[in-house]
Protein backbone atom coordinates (compact mmCIF):
# COMPACT_ATOMS: atom_id res chain seq x y z
CA UNK A 1 0.00 0.00 0.00
CA UNK A 2 1.65 3.30 -1.06
CA UNK A 3 2.13 5.74 1.80
CA UNK A 4 2.78 9.44 1.20
CA UNK A 5 4.19 11.60 3.98
CA UNK A 6 3.99 15.40 4.05
CA UNK A 7 5.80 17.28 6.85
CA UNK A 8 4.40 20.55 8.17
CA UNK A 9 7.60 22.15 9.47
CA UNK A 10 11.29 22.39 8.61
CA UNK A 11 12.40 20.17 11.49
CA UNK A 12 10.38 17.18 10.29
CA UNK A 13 11.37 17.88 6.67
CA UNK A 14 15.02 17.63 7.71
CA UNK A 15 14.45 14.34 9.56
CA UNK A 16 12.66 12.80 6.58
CA UNK A 17 15.42 13.92 4.20
CA UNK A 18 18.08 12.43 6.46
CA UNK A 19 16.15 9.16 6.73
CA UNK A 20 15.82 8.94 2.96
CA UNK A 21 19.51 9.64 2.36
CA UNK A 22 20.62 7.09 4.96
CA UNK A 23 18.40 4.45 3.33
CA UNK A 24 19.90 5.13 -0.10
CA UNK A 25 23.43 4.93 1.28
CA UNK A 26 22.77 1.71 3.19
CA UNK A 27 21.12 -0.08 0.26
CA UNK A 28 23.85 0.91 -2.19
CA UNK A 29 26.72 0.03 0.16
CA UNK A 30 25.25 -3.45 0.69
CA UNK A 31 24.64 -3.95 -3.04
CA UNK A 32 28.38 -3.64 -3.53
CA UNK A 33 28.83 -2.99 -7.26
CA UNK A 34 30.90 -0.04 -8.49
CA UNK A 35 27.88 1.96 -9.62
CA UNK A 36 26.16 1.24 -6.29
CA UNK A 37 29.14 2.55 -4.34
CA UNK A 38 29.33 5.59 -6.60
CA UNK A 39 25.69 6.37 -5.79
CA UNK A 40 26.32 5.74 -2.08
CA UNK A 41 29.27 8.14 -1.98
CA UNK A 42 27.47 10.89 -3.89
CA UNK A 43 24.52 10.52 -1.50
CA UNK A 44 26.85 10.63 1.52
CA UNK A 45 28.28 13.92 0.26
CA UNK A 46 24.74 15.28 -0.17
CA UNK A 47 23.93 14.22 3.38
CA UNK A 48 26.90 16.24 4.63
CA UNK A 49 25.28 19.40 3.27
CA UNK A 50 22.37 18.83 5.66
CA UNK A 51 24.56 17.73 8.55
CA UNK A 52 26.58 20.96 8.37
CA UNK A 53 23.74 22.77 10.10
CA UNK A 54 25.31 23.93 13.36
CA UNK A 55 22.23 23.23 15.50
CA UNK A 56 21.28 19.80 14.15
CA UNK A 57 22.93 17.79 16.95
CA UNK A 58 21.45 19.97 19.69
CA UNK A 59 18.03 19.74 18.00
CA UNK A 60 18.22 15.94 18.02
CA UNK A 61 19.34 15.78 21.66
CA UNK A 62 16.60 18.22 22.69
CA UNK A 63 13.93 16.22 20.86
CA UNK A 64 15.13 12.92 22.37
CA UNK A 65 15.00 14.45 25.83
CA UNK A 66 11.50 15.78 25.19
CA UNK A 67 10.33 12.37 24.05
CA UNK A 68 11.92 10.71 27.09
CA UNK A 69 9.86 12.97 29.38
CA UNK A 70 6.68 12.31 27.37
CA UNK A 71 7.24 8.56 27.50
CA UNK A 72 7.85 8.56 31.25
CA UNK A 73 4.44 10.17 31.75
CA UNK A 74 2.92 7.02 30.24
CA UNK A 75 4.12 4.82 33.10
CA UNK A 76 1.18 3.24 34.88
CA UNK A 77 -1.14 3.68 31.89
CA UNK A 78 -3.10 0.40 31.61
CA UNK A 79 -3.03 0.64 27.81
CA UNK A 80 0.77 0.72 27.68
CA UNK A 81 2.96 -2.36 27.96
CA UNK A 82 5.70 -1.58 30.47
CA UNK A 83 8.28 -3.85 28.83
CA UNK A 84 7.88 -2.12 25.46
CA UNK A 85 7.99 1.30 27.11
CA UNK A 86 11.19 0.42 28.99
CA UNK A 87 12.80 -0.75 25.75
CA UNK A 88 12.01 2.49 23.95
CA UNK A 89 13.24 4.58 26.89
CA UNK A 90 16.55 2.69 26.92
CA UNK A 91 16.96 3.37 23.20
CA UNK A 92 16.23 7.07 23.67
CA UNK A 93 18.62 7.39 26.63
CA UNK A 94 21.44 5.50 24.89
CA UNK A 95 21.11 7.55 21.71
CA UNK A 96 21.00 10.89 23.55
CA UNK A 97 24.03 9.92 25.66
CA UNK A 98 26.04 9.00 22.57
CA UNK A 99 25.23 12.29 20.86
CA UNK A 100 26.09 14.31 23.97
CA UNK A 101 29.40 12.50 24.43
CA UNK A 102 30.76 13.91 21.18
CA UNK A 103 31.99 17.49 21.52
CA UNK A 104 32.54 18.03 17.79
CA UNK A 105 30.01 18.81 15.07
CA UNK A 106 28.28 15.94 13.34
CA UNK A 107 30.32 14.74 10.37
CA UNK A 108 33.42 16.64 11.50
CA UNK A 109 35.69 13.67 10.68
CA UNK A 110 34.41 13.55 7.11
CA UNK A 111 34.87 17.26 6.54
CA UNK A 112 38.48 16.85 7.69
CA UNK A 113 39.05 14.18 5.03
CA UNK A 114 40.71 16.14 2.23
CA UNK A 115 40.23 13.39 -0.34
CA UNK A 116 36.46 13.20 0.26
CA UNK A 117 36.17 16.97 0.18
CA UNK A 118 37.98 17.09 -3.17
CA UNK A 119 35.40 14.67 -4.55
CA UNK A 120 32.60 16.72 -2.99
CA UNK A 121 33.77 19.81 -4.88
CA UNK A 122 33.64 17.95 -8.20
CA UNK A 123 30.29 16.27 -7.41
CA UNK A 124 28.49 19.61 -7.77
CA UNK A 125 29.65 19.86 -11.39
CA UNK A 126 27.49 18.04 -13.95
CA UNK A 127 29.62 15.15 -15.20
CA UNK A 128 32.46 16.36 -12.97
CA UNK A 129 33.34 12.94 -11.56
CA UNK A 130 34.61 11.34 -14.75
CA UNK A 131 37.77 9.25 -14.75
CA UNK A 132 39.89 12.06 -16.21
CA UNK A 133 38.58 14.53 -13.59
CA UNK A 134 39.22 12.32 -10.56
CA UNK A 135 41.73 9.54 -11.31
CA UNK A 136 42.12 8.83 -7.58
CA UNK A 137 38.37 8.25 -7.33
CA UNK A 138 38.49 5.95 -10.35
CA UNK A 139 41.29 4.05 -8.61
CA UNK A 140 39.14 3.70 -5.46
CA UNK A 141 36.16 2.43 -7.45
CA UNK A 142 38.36 -0.31 -8.87
CA UNK A 143 39.45 -1.55 -5.45
CA UNK A 144 37.79 -4.69 -4.13
CA UNK A 145 34.20 -4.56 -2.92
CA UNK A 146 35.41 -5.56 0.55
CA UNK A 147 37.83 -2.63 0.68
CA UNK A 148 35.23 -0.11 -0.44
CA UNK A 149 32.69 -1.40 2.07
CA UNK A 150 35.31 -1.13 4.82
CA UNK A 151 35.88 2.49 3.83
CA UNK A 152 32.15 3.20 4.01
CA UNK A 153 31.95 1.59 7.45
CA UNK A 154 34.71 3.90 8.69
CA UNK A 155 33.21 7.01 7.07
CA UNK A 156 29.72 6.37 8.35
CA UNK A 157 30.75 5.53 11.92
CA UNK A 158 30.59 9.17 13.04
CA UNK A 159 27.08 9.54 11.59
CA UNK A 160 25.48 6.41 13.07
CA UNK A 161 24.33 8.13 16.31
CA UNK A 162 22.48 10.69 14.18
CA UNK A 163 20.94 7.92 12.07
CA UNK A 164 19.75 6.17 15.24
CA UNK A 165 18.25 9.40 16.61
CA UNK A 166 16.38 10.11 13.37
CA UNK A 167 14.95 6.57 13.32
CA UNK A 168 13.76 6.77 16.93
CA UNK A 169 12.11 10.18 16.57
CA UNK A 170 10.34 9.29 13.32
CA UNK A 171 9.20 5.94 14.72
CA UNK A 172 7.58 7.73 17.65
CA UNK A 173 6.07 10.34 15.32
CA UNK A 174 4.58 7.75 12.96
CA UNK A 175 3.12 5.79 15.84
CA UNK A 176 1.54 8.81 17.48
CA UNK A 177 -1.91 8.62 15.87
CA UNK A 178 -4.60 6.39 14.41
CA UNK A 179 -5.66 6.15 10.77
CA UNK A 180 -9.07 7.44 9.74
CA UNK A 181 -10.84 6.38 6.52
CA UNK A 182 -12.07 8.91 3.97
CA UNK A 183 -13.07 9.22 0.34
CA UNK A 184 -13.47 11.96 -2.26
CA UNK A 185 -15.43 11.99 -5.53
CA UNK A 186 -13.85 14.99 -7.28
CA UNK A 187 -10.19 14.77 -6.26
CA UNK A 188 -10.39 17.41 -3.51
CA UNK A 189 -10.60 16.96 0.26
CA UNK A 190 -10.34 19.49 3.09
CA UNK A 191 -9.93 18.75 6.77
CA UNK A 192 -10.24 21.41 9.49
CA UNK A 193 -7.69 21.41 12.30
CA UNK A 194 -8.57 22.24 15.87
CA UNK A 195 -6.51 20.04 18.17
CA UNK A 196 -4.59 21.29 21.20
CA UNK A 197 -1.29 20.19 19.62
CA UNK A 198 -0.16 21.34 16.20
CA UNK A 199 0.09 18.53 13.69
CA UNK A 200 3.60 17.94 12.38
CA UNK A 201 3.05 15.47 9.57
CA UNK A 202 0.28 13.84 7.59
CA UNK A 203 0.40 10.36 6.07
CA UNK A 204 -1.89 9.40 3.20
CA UNK A 205 -2.27 5.72 2.35
CA UNK A 206 -3.82 4.52 -0.91
CA UNK A 207 -4.63 1.06 -2.20
CA UNK A 208 -2.13 -0.57 -4.56
CA UNK A 209 -4.50 -0.28 -7.51
CA UNK A 210 -5.36 3.40 -6.99
CA UNK A 211 -4.29 5.25 -10.20
CA UNK A 212 -3.51 8.58 -8.56
CA UNK A 213 -1.26 10.37 -6.06
CA UNK A 214 -1.92 13.11 -3.46
CA UNK A 215 -0.58 16.62 -3.03
CA UNK A 216 -0.99 18.46 0.25
CA UNK A 217 -1.20 22.09 1.29
CA UNK A 218 -1.80 23.11 4.88
CA UNK A 219 -1.85 25.93 7.40
CA UNK A 220 -2.65 26.01 11.12
CA UNK A 221 -6.39 25.93 10.39
CA UNK A 222 -6.89 23.33 7.64
CA UNK A 223 -5.35 20.66 5.44
CA UNK A 224 -6.23 20.47 1.75
CA UNK A 225 -5.64 17.32 -0.29
CA UNK A 226 -5.78 17.07 -4.06
CA UNK A 227 -5.53 13.76 -5.89
CA UNK A 228 -4.01 13.72 -9.37
CA UNK A 229 -3.74 11.18 -12.18
CA UNK A 230 -0.49 10.89 -14.13
CA UNK A 231 -0.14 9.88 -17.80
CA UNK A 232 3.64 10.55 -17.91
CA UNK A 233 3.28 13.06 -20.78
CA UNK A 234 0.82 15.80 -19.91
CA UNK A 235 0.63 17.81 -16.71
CA UNK A 236 -1.11 15.75 -13.97
CA UNK A 237 -4.87 16.30 -13.85
CA UNK A 238 -7.10 16.28 -10.81
CA UNK A 239 -8.99 13.00 -10.46
CA UNK A 240 -12.67 13.00 -11.29
CA UNK A 241 -13.41 9.53 -9.90
CA UNK A 242 -13.85 8.25 -6.35
CA UNK A 243 -10.68 7.88 -4.31
CA UNK A 244 -10.63 5.99 -1.01
CA UNK A 245 -7.73 6.73 1.34
CA UNK A 246 -6.50 6.54 4.91
CA UNK A 247 -5.31 9.72 6.64
CA UNK A 248 -2.99 9.75 9.64
CA UNK A 249 -2.21 13.03 11.43
CA UNK A 250 1.00 12.78 13.44
CA UNK A 251 2.51 14.99 16.14
CA UNK A 252 5.22 14.59 18.78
Amino acid sequence: MPSYEFPFNERIRTLLRLEDLFKIISLNVKAGQQHNHHSALVTLLQLLDIVERADLKSDLVHELERQRLNLQILRGNPGIEETTLDGILKEVDACATTLRSSHSKLGYQLRENEWLMSIKQRSHIVGGMCQFDLPSYYYWLNLSQTQRQANFKAWLACLMPMDAAVKIILRILRGSSIATQHHVDNGFFQYMLGGAKAEQMIRIELSDDCPCFPEVSANKYAISLRFFALDFVQKPKQCAHRVDFSMILCNL
